[in-house]
């Protein structure tokens, strides 16, 4: 290796003398520093300790100065660099026939791929990692934890424990404090997954410790940052924020932005459930930024869903859809990086947020017409029964449920007078009536979904010959999930009383939506009858008793 391939020698920086520095001795410099989360630092005594050990009989220290060079690069979003370093110095190792400096070589390159959240590749190196690890301990170790980190946020929760006990007794063999803090810090981790927050906290606390005796500041804050999410999902909102604003602390001090991101993440929850909407948003938004910025999908996307979960506690409905969009579209790029986290049980707990945003909003609409309460809520139950009759799948009857919470979302803009006028509409007002179904689309043109709803919204009114309304559409022109939800809409508008007219038995809505039957698909009116229709003629009729 020639001086002038010294990776990135700052112009002014003096030249080291190798005789009252030599390359180990800055090594063992730069790791006190990067420990310290001194980063500035420990890059200028990495790189003295590349350009020192040019010398025969160093390549070790210059192998193992590359990647720790790489790994604070890395830290410090200089991704490039950090992996074309860490490659150089698993090809010096190969070179120089040291299998276990390759192999932790190729452990800090998983480590990049698996935040890039290419999940696939990072376990193929992890996996040849372990292969060169040989009798390694502390190398062993290490690769565990990764692999443990890996099955944990698919949700194998089983599989990460046995990696994670595993790297601990490694490191335990190996008289590795500082990896045995980052053994019990990974299992406190699991522990407070499986909601076990006690085991959590024990876990977390240790870990801690330890990682002071080691001079491990990082680790400390992470220690600190999940103590204080075990503090929230204990409703000690106090603690949380204490503990959150100190880990945030000692990541700025680091320069560490993605961990910043989690920290504000947290802090902005706290924020929310004490009651402090401005705080928790700005504090929510700064942490959505600097996940972009950082490239963390995952931050992101979890960031974006307590946005959102705050939006919608506010009554910003339309806001709070937004974000939950913008985390269901980073859930699913995950999924498609080979489930970088256990998309099933995040995606579930977003439709879950979803439909809380969509049915305040379609109480809100009931609100303005105290006929219908409760009509979306009794729409969405017959419709998923239909559904089901007609075999749609999960996603379908999600779609149809969220639709019908939001189908009359439009009727916010039609006029308290016509919306409650008892008796008969003019045809002047039937018209006004009928623009509900634009103004819904309308209302939500800034809203992008998951699931296909708009549709619905427009179209729930139209019918099969064409007599429908807003754009007369005919047939198959109709999407079938607006001729389930018109369906159904019928039927609860009929068996309940409206400002214009008493509520007709359940026997009686039936017979007069058999006479009407051609408003919808053959297949369409079938389901509704063998479910809706079937269940309800078991109910006794109080219009008939």
């Amino acid at each position: 290796m020639n001086r002038e391939d010294c990776p990135d020698r700052p112009p002014l920086l003096p030249r080291p003398d190798p005789e009252l520095r030599p390359a180990g001795a800055m090594l063992r410099v730069g790791r006190s520093q990067d420990r310290a989360g001194r980063l500035d630092d420990a890059v200028i005594s990495y790189k003295q300790a590349v350009c020192l050990a040019e010398d025969p009989g160093e390549r070790a220290v210059l192998i193992e100065a590359l990647r720790r060079l790489g790994v604070v690069y890395h830290r410090r979003d200089e991704d490039e660099a950090a992996g074309e370093l860490c490659r150089r110095s698993y090809r010096e190792a190969l070179e120089l026939g040291d299998l276990v400096l390759a192999g932790e070589a190729l452990n800090a390159l998983a480590g990049f791929e698996f935040e890039a959240g290419e999940i696939a590749a990072a376990r193929g190196i992890y996996r040849n990692a372990l292969a060169l690890a040989g009798t390694s301990a502390p190398l062993c170790g290490r690769i565990e934890q990764n692999l443990g980190i890996l099955a944990c946020i698919q949700g194998d929760h089983a599989t990460a424990d046995e990696h994670y006990r595993r790297s601990l007794e490694a490191f335990e063999s190996a008289g590795d404090e500082r990896g045995s803090a980052l053994a019990y810090h990974n299992l406190g981790m699991i522990a407070s997954r499986r909601g076990e927050l006690e085991e959590a906290e024990r876990a977390f606390t240790q870990s801690a410790a330890m990682a002071a005796r080691a001079g491990d500041v990082h680790l400390e804050g992470l220690c600190e940052l999940n103590r204080a999410e075990v503090c929230h999902g204990r409703q000690q909102y106090s603690e949380a924020l204490r503990r959150a604003e100190a880990a945030l602390s000692l990541f700025e001090r680091m320069g560490d932005r993605r961990a910043k991101s989690d920290a504000y993440r947290i802090i902005g929850m706290t924020f929310r459930e004490t009651g402090r909407p401005a705080l928790a948003e700005a504090r929510l938004r700064a942490s959505v930024a600097l996940a972009r910025e950082t490239g963390s999908v995952l931050g992101q996307a979890e960031a974006s869903r307590e946005l959102g979960r705050l939006h919608q506690s506010m009554g910003r409905n339309q806001d709070a859809l937004s974000l939950l969009n913008s985390a269901h579209q980073l859930f699913q790029r995950l999924d498609a990086r080979s489930d970088l986290v256990d998309v099933s049980r995040k995606m579930s707990e977003l439709e879950g947020a979803f439909l809380a945003v969509v049915r305040d909003w379609g109480q809100s609409i009931e609100s303005a017409d105290h006929y219908t309460y409760g009509h979306c809520g009794r729409v969405a139950d017959y419709a998923v029964a239909v559904a089901q009759a007609l075999g749609l799948d999960t996603m379908q009857q999600t779609t149809l449920r969220l639709g019908a919470y939001l189908h009359d979302v439009g009727k916010l803009r039609v006029p308290h007078e016509v919306l409650n006028k008892p008796g008969r509409l003019s045809d002047d007002e039937f018209e006004l009536m009928k623009l509900h179904t634009v103004y819904g689309v309308e209302l939500l043109a800034g809203v992008e979904f998951p699931w296909d709803i708009k549709p619905i919204i427009r179209w729930h009114h139209e019918k099969l010959d064409g007599t429908g309304y807003p754009d007369r559409l005919r047939g198959e022109e109709i999407p079938l999930a607006a001729q389930v939800i018109g369906i159904v809409d019928v039927y609860d508008a009929l068996t309940t009383d409206r400002s214009y007219r008493s509520a007709m038995s359940r026997a009686v809505a039936l017979l007069e939506m058999t006479r009407c039957q051609g408003w919808w698909r053959p297949e369409v009116f079938a389901a509704f009858m063998a479910s809706v229709g079937a269940a309800q003629a078991t109910i006794a009729d109080p219009a008939a008793v």
